[in-house]
């Protein structure tokens, strides 16, 4: 059964009535902020929807508000699950700031498996409430406007055809055993082909160093490719004869069953698609196959290049970052297929304008947003201000446009908007996403960017205060 709060007052607060004390300003300030009701409400509602009757039975579950606070300290400090379980436990401030007191703190898996019935819409609409608290504290009138792009990883290796095959083939090698220990001793032995392929792996990235082991470095290739095959017809033969066993099996081996067959079923698609765009780029020489697979287990991940020296080429999701004043960002978007930048411009003006009632009174961005028909749709919104630098060769009129006060103003504010993205990444984890799927990138970057703002909410606060 779902709770919103603990109802009772906790011995924590009877024994230790002067704790706050020892609370830093900033993390004081956030506690209240986290008081809003209709924050709260968000997550409850999410969590009233994991099971059909998690509003009125079962045992009493971790209150909502705990777990939205637990979900706000993990991306405060970009800590793991285990991390956060430890520090809560052994901290007195920590305790005080979840909620929790002298019960007991719920562990890693809880929380894990609680964190995922936040989905997409669900953390839209928290950092949405987040914005909303911004707004009415005064932190933020939407009166600025910047916006900017960057690539969140994926927690993929560097993709190569032989380890995207390597990969395939133990992970459809270890369903097909999980499906053979399940039935037992009557159940069709799985061949293990798990050493030949790592060899053959090994073997491929060593004649891969030198075009003089080319011709050695095909063969490999041909070997791991049928090794690969063999295992794929394994596997069709396994779905057959799982839907033959499921007739007459026990209620706990049909689980098991069931599971590996989905698992099979959704591997063997990738792993197809992983021979063809092999076999494309080492016989055809084309090395720009359509929907390139670029892991098994997130296969959502997109090469990106930003053109960045240190690394030219990124894997992940395309990710926009688009702020007001005083460095609160009122949207942002994981993009499933990566758009051109000036695309980006007009929705987002939008989405400002929804937020905050108005236009904002200064527009800018980067050189890959810049267009002149941006700029008409900006000034044709309400913008008084439009600070979009020209791409290539400029006109003396845009050169001297360009120079005037306001505009090289604007540009120095838009800079900021880098420092935002180095931040979020640095201090927030939005450097590589550790959670799994499209839903998972979507709730990594959306509570990494409620947790900045909840940061520069309180800052902001706390300096109006001291003023």
């Amino acid at each position: 059964m779902v709770r919103r709060r603990k109802q009772d007052r906790s011995l924590f607060e009877v024994l230790l009535p002067d704790s706050d004390k020892l609370w830093p300003e900033w993390l004081k300030r956030i506690d209240t902020l986290l008081e809003d009701e209709a924050v709260i409400d968000t997550v409850a509602s999410a969590l009233e929807q994991r099971w059909p009757q998690s509003r009125k039975r079962g045992r009493e579950g971790t209150p909502a508000e705990v777990v939205l606070r637990m979900l706000i300290l993990k991306h405060l400090h970009d800590w793991s699950f285990d991390e956060l379980e430890q520090e809560v436990r052994a901290n007195l401030v920590y305790r005080a700031f979840t909620r929790i007191g002298v019960d007991a703190v719920p562990d890693a898996k809880t929380i894990l498996k609680i964190a995922k019935a936040l989905g997409p819409d669900v953390i839209t609409d928290l950092h949405q409430r987040v914005v909303d608290v911004a707004k009415r504290a005064g932190v933020t009138h939407g009166r600025r406007f910047r916006i900017d792009t960057t690539v969140v990883e994926t927690n993929v290796h560097y993709p190569t055809d032989s380890t995207l095959l390597q990969d395939g083939v133990r992970a459809l090698t270890r369903s097909m055993q999980c499906a053979q220990q399940a039935v037992g001793a009557g159940a069709a032995p799985v061949r293990n082909r798990l050493r030949n392929v790592t060899r053959l792996s090994l073997a491929i990235s060593r004649q891969a160093r030198t075009p003089k082991t080319r011709d050695a470095m095909i063969k490999s290739y041909r070997r791991l490719m049928g090794t690969t095959r063999a295992v794929l017809r394994d596997a069709a033969t396994m779905i057959r004869r799982t839907g033959q066993q499921l007739r007459t099996a026990t209620e706990t081996t049909a689980h098991i069953l069931r599971h590996a067959r989905q698992q099979v079923r959704q591997m063997r698609p990738l792993v197809e698609r992983v021979l063809a765009q092999t076999r494309a780029r080492l016989f055809g020489g084309d090395t720009h196959v359509p929907d390139k697979v670029l892991s098994v287990f997130e296969p959502h991940t997109e090469a990106i290049r930003k053109g960045k020296i240190a690394k030219p080429t990124e894997f992940g999701k395309l990710v926009t970052i688009q702020e007001a004043e005083h460095q609160i960002v009122t949207a942002f978007d994981v993009h499933d297929h990566r758009p051109s930048d000036s695309t980006l411009w007009t929705p987002a003006l939008d989405r400002h304008r929804a937020i905050f009632g108005r236009a904002p009174d200064l527009a800018t961005g980067d050189r890959g947003f810049s267009s002149g028909r941006n700029e008409r749709e900006a000034l044709e919104r309400g913008v008084r201000r439009v600070v979009l630098p020209a791409q290539g060769r400029k006109s003396p009129t845009r050169r001297a446009h360009e120079r005037q006060r306001w505009f090289r103003r604007g540009q120095r504010w838009r800079t900021g908007c880098e420092g935002r993205i180095s931040v979020l990444k640095r201090r927030h984890g939005l450097r590589r996403c550790r959670y799994r799927g499209e839903t998972g990138i979507h709730r990594w970057v959306g509570l990494g960017v409620i947790a900045d703002n909840l940061i520069n909410i309180a800052k902001y606060m706390d300096r109006r205060a001291a003023a």
